[in-house]
């Protein structure tokens, strides 16, 4: 999915003669910590609260602070992973969205992003959570996979992350079945180290796992 063909919520823009005071009470009202500045439809960059707040004065005009803008935005024909990432990466409330000549055309709030990723790695979805951890050099999808049929089990998402000292692979499954202690202990006759697993309930912070291992993988 594009970042161009996600529903962005409606979010006010600044302009450069707008006050602090007024940036701060928008901020305010729209439950955020970033807006954009734009003067013609062309993005000029992105004011956040903090920048707001340390401001001698709160009705100097956001042209005062221009210098503290930050210059982050992503592409409409890039991927929301990369947009997931950008705002990850830069602790973002919100990112905008350019198209050609830096033509600002939406923006994506954070808080959004993240149940996009949710609706990707299909975790509203019935199933269970396997992670596991093997040598980089004996990883091997096909088996895996073939190991997970052979339970009457499908993968339905899979991700992996590799420590850069240990040279050690995560691998994060989901599988489309909720009874998963077969597969688990085949898994483990198979020498695979079995770190976590949940069947039957998911709790939030399990999900923020599951999660943060996708973030580590994609580092695009």
């Amino acid at each position: 999915m594009l970042t161009r063909e996600l529903q962005t919520q409606s979010l006010p823009y600044l302009h450069l003669h707008d006050k602090v005071h007024l940036a701060l009470q928008l901020m305010n009202d729209n439950h955020v910590t970033h807006l954009p500045v734009v003067e013609a439809d062309k993005y000029i960059g992105i004011v956040s609260e903090e920048d707001l707040l340390q401001a001698d004065n709160d009705h100097a005009p956001l042209s005062s602070l221009q210098q503290s803008f930050a210059n982050i935005s992503v592409q409409g024909e890039q991927h929301f992973l990369k947009a997931i990432r950008v705002a990850t990466d830069n602790a973002l409330s919100v990112l905008p969205v350019v198209e050609e000549e830096n033509e600002i055309t939406g923006v994506l709030v954070y808080s959004e992003l993240l149940k996009y990723a949710a609706e990707f790695m299909s975790l509203g979805d019935p199933g269970g959570i396997i992670v596991l951890e093997t040598e980089s050099n004996q990883y091997s999808f096909h088996e895996i996979s073939k190991l997970v049929e052979t339970n009457d089990a499908q993968i339905v998402q899979l991700n992996t992350t590799t420590d850069p000292q240990t040279g050690i692979m995560q691998i994060t499954i989901k599988v489309n079945k909720t009874e998963i202690s077969a597969l688990v202990a085949t898994l483990q006759r198979y020498e695979y180290n079995v770190k976590y697993y949940s069947g039957e309930e998911l709790y939030e912070n399990e999900l923020r796992t599951n999660y943060d291992n996708l973030m580590n993988y994609l580092k695009i």
